[in-house]
């Protein structure tokens, strides 16, 4: 999330948490959009040192700020981001420093691309000069979690703090991982939990086909997608594949229950965000939040909470996938490609449920548990995850070729598919090639891949 919500018309309904999601749906079919968002690790290319915020960070978005002229977004009086008021899009910070686009809502996957690119020829004017570059990975290969910068930001000292108590890898998840991101409309309810469900089956085909982040300390952490395996230990109470969402009865209401019974974080009050964790935004809702007495909640302390939920595909006005390490450009463009391919033509979105409607929830969860170890090898229902991936991606490029969105060259975004039919063809995801590498060609450093595994 690019930026935390600042509407503060209060709410005092269940009713009216259910209308704040049931306003994404989209009655026209042309009126769905595309919002691709990616993480890219930034890093010192004399040293290999992390960048820090004072001196680092903070000139990154400062350049530009004043390169670019997008409204600056401040946690008291750091600048953490940046919001492009005309587009929607925004730049804004992980917690240990991860620099992250979060795109604007696009027609078409032409559009994602060509803002790719203008953000990294702004990015690289402002980064090259600094000495800063970016790794294309999923994982911090090699710095600690005590050696990696911390962000002023007020929400992620509050998470710090509630995150061991909840699960032995969240300090992991939010420092040391990085991630893409696409955000999808629906049409309806039932539109949206179509999708929805398909969307979470189908997230460990994505893990396994974009597994990216097979480094951690220094060496191979024994997984191919280490930014997935770090999930499966981080606060259970909000990530997760869902199961309650492919029960009869799934519809805006419930996830609004399901929401209501994740612990908060914070609650935000001006410039200050006041320390909450664990509290019920029931109580808030009610006005008898025990840590501030007589608040009532409000629509930004609504999409906020919101923002701080996990699940593998995640509801708010659109759909999140959530799957899929980082990786390098091409995988950026390839993630929101994928899905509009399956999700915005109607024929691959009935292919997409043919291909996952018989997986059972514990089917579901196994490969989910698989996929970062196994990647393309984990298995569900006698079927390799590379068999399911090959029909996914042949139904997505059907899908896009019936979109027929075409470039200046008269391409349809089917040629967005290829980074990832390569690997489906092969077997083996990105993350195997590295740790070949690191094998033959590295001598067992992960100091190459400051070189070779760079944006």
């Amino acid at each position: 999330m690019a930026r935390d919500a600042n509407d503060t018309t209060p709410i005092s309904s269940r009713g009216e948490l259910v209308a704040w999601l049931e306003a994404g749906v989209k009655t026209k079919s042309g009126d769905l959009r595309i919002g691709t968002e990616h993480e890219k690790i930034p890093f010192y290319t004399a040293t290999h040192a992390p960048v820090a915020y004072e001196g680092g960070i903070r000139a990154l978005i400062e350049g530009l700020q004043s390169a670019q002229g997008w409204t600056p977004i401040f946690d008291r009086e750091a600048p953490i981001g940046l919001y492009d008021e005309a587009s929607g899009g925004a730049i804004s910070l992980e917690p240990g420093g991860q620099f992250e686009l979060s795109g604007a809502p696009l027609a078409d996957i032409h559009a994602t691309k060509m803002e790719c690119d203008e953000h990294f020829r702004a990015l690289e004017a402002i980064a090259a000069p600094l000495g800063i570059a970016f790794l294309d990975l999923g994982a911090s290969p090699k710095w600690s979690r005590a050696q990696t910068p911390v962000m002023p930001k007020q929400r992620y000292g509050i998470m710090s703090a509630y995150m061991p108590k909840v699960g032995a890898l969240g300090l992991d998840m939010m420092f040391r991982t990085a991630t893409i991101q696409v955000n999808l409309d629906f049409t309806s309810e039932a539109d949206m939990v179509r999708k929805l469900r398909i969307g979470l089956a189908l997230q460990p085909i994505v893990t396994a086909l974009f597994a990216n982040s097979p480094f951690l300390d220094g060496k191979p952490s024994g997984a191919l997608s280490q930014r997935s395996r770090i999930w499966l230990d981080t606060d259970p109470n909000r990530t997760g594949m869902l199961p309650f969402a492919f029960e009869e009865g799934m519809g805006f209401e419930r996830y609004v229950d399901y929401a209501l019974d994740v612990p908060m974080y914070f609650v935000k009050r001006g410039e200050i965000y006041h320390d909450v964790a664990g509290a019920s935004f029931r109580d808030l809702l009610d006005g008898r939040l025990r840590q501030l007495p007589g608040e009532r909640a409000t629509i930004s302390d609504w999409a906020n909470h919101l923002s701080t939920i996990f699940p593998e595909v995640r509801l708010k006005t659109y759909l999140e996938m959530r799957g899929a390490d980082a990786g390098p450009r091409a995988h950026i463009t390839a993630l929101p490609a994928l899905f509009a391919g399956l999700f915005y033509d109607g024929a691959a979105l009935d292919g997409a449920y043919e291909l996952t409607k018989d997986w059972s929830a514990e089917d579901r969860q196994t490969l989910r548990v698989e996929a970062p170890v196994k990647a393309l090898k984990a298995r569900i229902q006698g079927r390799s995850a590379n068999d399911v991936a090959v029909d996914m991606l042949a139904l997505a490029r059907a899908g896009l070729e019936r979109r027929s969105r075409l470039d200046a060259l008269g391409s349809s975004e089917a040629i967005f598919l290829k980074p990832l039919e390569e690997i489906a063809l092969t077997g083996e995801p990105l993350a195997s090639r590295r740790l070949k590498s690191f094998h033959e060609n590295w001598a067992d450093s992960v100091e190459p891949a400051f070189e070779e595994c760079v944006m």
